[in-house]
């Protein structure tokens, strides 16, 4: 894994509910829950053998929660941690094309309460219990009573508390979430945010984050699939050109390079891989073999958009 800094962890938003935000189709064509459990199962047996050991889901991702939980507890494996998240739930109920919002935010002590009962079922190898996608409407930061309670869970059972980020705010969400302190103790240990060739505005606040000692997970490495060559996206021909060169210099996909751009360009703690396929997992690991130059670095950092115009995009995406 040429001494990585980083590691790969696998998500399971892909892998535990038919549909996702995504630009590409899922690789699972059989939409049944007996199928995409199954596939779910394969993904993670085949995940640790090539030597994945985080594993991050949410009540949110359909089935995701309680996939996770039962291969958990049937595998034993050593060395895995998990982490979850509270705050939105799935209400599409494995309806195809769903007509409406597939999940719901609530950031309310009440859903906490709720949802920790269920996500707790995943220790002792949970470590990382997380605020799903805190916004600044929502008043998570500000509930004390809320933030009360996940210092208490935080002390009780000796987890990292982290919050996950998403929008054009993701900076300002941060930097509350560092000033958030309970008790006289900095409650956030960890920070899950969207990061990647496209939107990279967090940078400067997240390297500030990790030298304190933060975790730094980042999510959606692959812009929800807009990497990917695509017709739709002629404002990204530049972008497509770039990874098509260093694919194949480096002999890997586009996603490797995605991926391992987020690697050289913050050194976060972790990147999560959102494959929802043993084939596009292996894929991903490929950017283990590699590393990018300075000047490559540079070069697909200067590909980034403005983070109003990619949230934008990103909010027109349809689930498949």
């Amino acid at each position: 894994m040429a001494g990585a800094k980083t590691i790969i962890g696998i998500g399971l938003a892909a892998l535990g509910r038919p549909e996702y935000i995504n630009v590409k189709q899922t690789a699972v064509s059989n939409k049944s829950e007996e199928t995409f459990k199954k596939n779910a199962f394969k993904v993670l047996d085949d995940a640790y053998e090539q030597g994945v050991r985080y594993y991050d889901t949410a009540p949110s991702y359909g089935k995701g929660e309680k996939y996770l939980q039962e291969w958990n507890d049937t595998r034993s494996h050593q060395g895995v941690f998990l982490g979850t998240k509270w705050g939105y739930t799935y209400v599409a109920d494995w309806e195809l094309g769903y007509d409406g919002k597939h999940e719901i935010k609530e950031h309310s002590l009440a859903k906490l309460f709720g949802q920790w009962e269920v996500s707790k079922k995943l220790l002792p190898n949970l470590k990382y219990y997380q605020i799903h996608s805190a916004t600044l409407e929502s008043g998570v930061l500000e509930n004390k009573e809320v933030l009360e309670k996940l210092a208490e869970i935080k002390s009780e059972y000796g987890l990292k508390i982290g919050l996950t980020s998403s929008g054009e705010n993701q900076k300002t969400i941060i930097q509350k979430g560092l000033d958030v302190v309970v008790n006289g103790e900095e409650l956030f240990d960890s920070f899950q945010v969207t990061y990647n060739i496209l939107e990279n505005s967090t940078n400067a606040i997240l390297k500030s984050a990790l030298a304190n000692g933060k975790t730094v997970i980042i999510k959606e490495a692959l812009a929800n699939g807009r990497v990917f060559e695509n017709e739709n996206y002629p404002a990204y021909k530049n972008m497509y050109a770039l990874l098509e060169k260093l694919a194949a210099k480096y002999n890997v996909g586009a996603d490797a390079v995605a991926l391992r751009f987020c690697m050289d360009a913050l050194a976060p703690s972790i990147v999560l891989s959102g494959a929802s396929s043993s084939s596009q997992l292996e894929a991903n690991l490929k950017a283990y073999n590699f590393k990018l130059t300075e000047e490559e670095t540079t070069q697909l950092n200067e590909l980034s958009v403005e983070s109003d115009f990619y949230w934008k995009e990103r909010s027109e995406l349809n689930w498949h």
